[in-house]
C-alpha cells in the first residue's frame, strides 16, 4: 500500500491498531515499523487468560465485517496455518449488528430497478438474519415467477423453467456500501500483512503476503451476489438426490451482483431440531452422502457446510445455504482425492506421501522418512478406531498442514474440501451420535474407483494416448527433415553452459592479484636493500631515505594482503 493512502485511512488505520492492542499484540505491533503520522504509544494491556489464536478471532470479530470474512476464508487454509487456529477461525460468526432497513431500502430500489412495492405484495422489514456483506429479509412475490429445474442441465442453460414452489421468497441484499468499506479494510489488511512479514521473524516461513492475496480474491468474489445464485442453481442441476437435499431455486429476473431472490426455506438450523432418533439418522446419512458425492464425483461442493448454512425443511429434507464459495476439482485432483482419502481411513502414511509427493511440484525436495513418521502420528492422534476416535476432518487439516511443511502447497481447493469434510462430521454427530463418515463415503469412493477403471475412461484415456502419439509421429519428419538441412548448411549450432565455474573464475583472479602483490613488494625489498647497502644519498641517520621509503611500502602492502586473506576466509 502506498504510504499517502495509509495516511488517508491513518483513522482507520489506528482503529485497527488499537483494537489489536486491546487483544493483547500492543508488543507485536511495537515491532512494526509504522509511520510517524500514526505511530502512537500502545498501552500494554494484561492480556486475557486465552490462547493467542482466540485473541486473534476476537480481535478479527472486533474489526468489523471485511476482517471477519477475512478470518473465515484464513480458516479454509490448513495447509499453511496450524491447526488450533484453523479451529478457532472456524468459530467466527456471521451475525452482526443489522443495518435499519431505510439504509438498505435504496440498495433494494436499485437493483430491483422499480420500488419494492411493485415487486413484492409483502414485504418485513424486520432482516431474519444479518451478515458481514448482507442482510435476508422475508417477502411475497406479486406475481408467480419461474425458476430453472432441480437436477436437469437444460435449467443451468436457462432453456427451461418451472414455477417458483410457493410465493414467499427470501431476500439477500447487500449492506450499503460495503464493498467500499470492504476494500478500504483489505487494503490496510495488505499494508498489515506485509509489514508482519518483513518485520517478524518467526513469521516468514508462512508467506502471509501471498496466502493474504488468494483470500483477498475470495472475499472480493463473495461480494458478488450473482456468483453465489450461480453457485445454487449449478448445484440443483447436478444433484442426484433432489428429494431430499438442495439449494434455494433461485429467481433470475431480480437476481444481481448485490441482490438474490430466491424461495423461502420453510425450516430451522440443524441442532436446533429436536427429530427422532431414525429421522436424524437419516438425514445425516443423505447429508454425508450429498457432500462426499459433490467432491468426489461432480467436483464441485459447498465449502462451507456448517450448522449455520444447513437446515432441516418441515418436510424432512436438508437445505443447504449460503453458496458464496464454493470449491472446484479438476478429474486428476479428483481421483488423487479419492486414493488420499482410502490411504487415511486405512492408515497407510507411506501411501500418503506417496500421493502428496505426485501433487508436489518438481524442484520439492521431501523428507520421506520424516513425512512419514508426522503423518503416521498425525493419523493415530485423529483416526484411532480401536477407542472410537475417528476425526476424519481433523486429520484431513493436520495432513495438509504437514503437506505445507514439506514443500507440497496443493491447490487451495483441497483445503476446502477438508473444512467441508470437517463440517459436515459435526452437522453429522448432532444429528446422529453414532454418526460414522466412513461409512457414508465408502461408496462414493466406490463409486469413484468405478469410474477410473470403466472400459469407457479406459478407452478415453487410450484414445488420448494414441492420437498424442500419432500427433508427434507426423511431426517428427519434419523436424529431422529440418535439423538435417541445418547441418547440411553448417548453421547448427550447440549452445552449453557451464554452471559453477563462476567462483572459480573469481578465486583465479584473486589469487592471480595476490601473486602479483607478491612479486611487487619482493621486489620492492630487494631493490631497498641494495640502495640501503650503497648508502646512496640523501641520508637520515646513516641510511638511505629511498631505502627507508622502499621498506615502508612494502610493509603496508604485505599488511593488505595478509588483511584481505584473512577477511575472506583464505586462511582457513
Amino acid at each position: 500500500m502506498k504510504p499517502f493512502d495509509l495516511f488517508k485511512n491513518a483513522v482507520r488505520a489506528k482503529e485497527i491498531f488499537s483494537v489489536l492492542a486491546r487483544q493483547g499484540f500492543a508488543d507485536l505491533l511495537d515491532q512494526l515499523d509504522l509511520p510517524a503520522g500514526i505511530r502512537q504509544p500502545f498501552s500494554s494491556h494484561p492480556r486475557p487468560h486465552r490462547s493467542t489464536w482466540e485473541r486473534t478471532r476476537l480481535a478479527l470479530e472486533e474489526l468489523g465485517p471485511a476482517f471477519v470474512k477475512f478470518g473465515q476464508l484464513m480458516s479454509m487454509r490448513p495447509d499453511v496455518l496450524p491447526a488450533p487456529l484453523i479451529l478457532e477461525l472456524r468459530k467466527l460468526q456471521d451475525n452482526v449488528r443489522p443495518v435499519p432497513f431505510a439504509e438498505i431500502r435504496p440498495v433494494l430500489v436499485a437493483e430491483l430497478a422499480a420500488d419494492p412495492a411493485e415487486v413484492f405484495s409483502e414485504f418485513d422489514e424486520t432482516p431474519v438474519a444479518s451478515a458481514s456483506l448482507g442482510q435476508v429479509y422475508f417477502a411475497r412475490l406479486r406475481a408467480p415467477a419461474e425458476v430453472p429445474p432441480s437436477g436437469t442441465k437444460e435449467g443451468a442453460a436457462g432453456m427451461s423453467t418451472r414455477p417458483l414452489p410457493s410465493p414467499l421468497v427470501a431476500v439477500k441484499v447487500q449492506r450499503p456500501n460495503i464493498a467500499r468499506t470492504v476494500q478500504t479494510d483489505l487494503e490496510l489488511a495488505t499494508w498489515l500483512v506485509g509489514k508482519l512479514h518483513l518485520h517478524i521473524a518467526a513469521l516468514k516461513p508462512y508467506d502471509l503476503p501471498a496466502i493474504f492475496a488468494e483470500v483477498r480474491q475470495g472475499v472480493e468474489k463473495e461480494l458478488d451476489f450473482a456468483n453465489e445464485a450461480r453457485n445454487q442453481q449449478y448445484f440443483n442441476t447436478i444433484n442426484p438426490y433432489a428429494d431430499r437435499v438442495f439449494a434455494p431455486a433461485v429467481v433470475n429476473e431480480f437476481t444481481t451482483g448485490r441482490l438474490i431472490v430466491m424461495e423461502r426455506i420453510d425450516g430451522d438450523p440443524v441442532g436446533r431440531v429436536p427429530l427422532p432418533i431414525e429421522q436424524g439418522r437419516a438425514l445425516a446419512a443423505i447429508g454425508a452422502r450429498s457432500i462426499m458425492q459433490q467432491v468426489l464425483v461432480a467436483g464441485f461442493f459447498h465449502a462451507d457446510p456448517h450448522a449455520g448454512n444447513v437446515f432441516v425443511t418441515r418436510d424432512g429434507r436438508l437445505c443447504f445455504l449460503d453458496w458464496g464459495l464454493a470449491g472446484h476439482l479438476t478429474r486428476r485432483m479428483r481421483h488423487a482425492l479419492a486414493d488420499f482419502w482410502t490411504a487415511a481411513v486405512d492408515q497407510d502414511a507411506e501411501q500418503i506421501v506417496q500421493i502428496a509427493a505426485s501433487l508436489a511440484p518438481s524442484d520439492a525436495v521431501i523428507d520421506v522418512r520424516v513425512m512419514e513418521k508426522e503423518i503416521t502420528l498425525a493419523l493415530r492422534e485423529e483416526l484411532n478406531f480401536e477407542i472410537g476416535r475417528q476425526h476424519l476432518g481433523r486429520a484431513m487439516l493436520k495432513l495438509l498442514f504437514i503437506f505445507g511443511q514439506h514443500g507440497i502447497p496443493l491447490s487451495r481447493d483441497y483445503s476446502l474440501m477438508a473444512k467441508a469434510v470437517l463440517a459436515i462430521e459435526e452437522v453429522g454427530r448432532m444429528l446422529d451420535p453414532e454418526f460414522d463418515l466412513r461409512a457414508q463415503a465408502a461408496p462414493i469412493v466406490r463409486e469413484v474407483q468405478r469410474e477410473r477403471m470403466s472400459p469407457k475412461t479406459l478407452f478415453q484415456h487410450g484414445r488420448n494416448f494414441l492420437q498424442a502419439g500419432f500427433g508427434m509421429l507426423q511431426d517428427l519428419p519434419g523436424e529431422v527433415h529440418r535439423l538435417v538441412r541445418r547441418v547440411e548448411e553448417d548453421n547448427l549450432t550447440l549452445n552449453l553452459q557451464h554452471r559453477g565455474l563462476d567462483q572459480l573464475g573469481n578465486a583465479l583472479g584473486t589469487s592471480a592479484n595476490r601473486i602479483a602483490l607478491g612479486v611487487i613488494i619482493g621486489s620492492l625489498i630487494i631493490g631497498s636493500s641494495l640502495i640501503v647497502t650503497t648508502r646512496i644519498p640523501p641520508l637520515v641517520h646513516g641510511y638511505p631515505v629511498l631505502g627507508i621509503t622502499g621498506y615502508l611500502i612494502s610493509a603496508a602492502l604485505g599488511l593488505y594482503v595478509i588483511w584481505d586473506i584473512i577477511r575472506h576466509g583464505g586462511h582457513k
